[in-house]
């Protein structure tokens, strides 16, 4: 089973930027997607983003036109460029990783605050 370790979580101020980073133990190239996926406390794990084998991407309406999803084959990583943070956006994020069975990282915290 692939490992996947997310990077880049922290502390911003409203309006700010982050960028997540996830990286796989493997080659990425045989999974069918990968994607973002975020949970605040006491709610359920939510998809942020996903990204397919060919490039197709799909947001969450939340996040549509702020958030950017990107792979990179060569590095093995899933990337989310974050925009326009708002408070809203704290949650614990997730890197997902399909190919046949799902797999999942570890969490990072990421904190929209002032």
């Amino acid at each position: 089973q692939v490992q996947l370790v997310e990077s880049g979580g922290g502390l911003v101020q409203p309006g700010g930027s982050l960028r997540l980073s996830c990286a796989a133990s493997g080659s990425i190239t045989s999974f069918a997607a990968m994607g973002w996926y975020r949970q605040a406390p006491g709610d359920q794990r939510n998809m942020v983003a996903t990204i397919t084998r060919r490039g197709t991407t799909t947001y969450a309406d939340s996040v549509k036109g702020r958030f950017t999803i990107s792979r990179d084959n060569a590095k093995n990583t899933v990337d989310l460029q974050m925009t326009s943070l708002k408070p809203e956006d704290t949650a614990v994020y997730y890197c997902q990783a399909v190919r046949g069975v799902t797999s999942w990282g570890q969490g990072i915290q990421v904190t929209v605050s002032s």
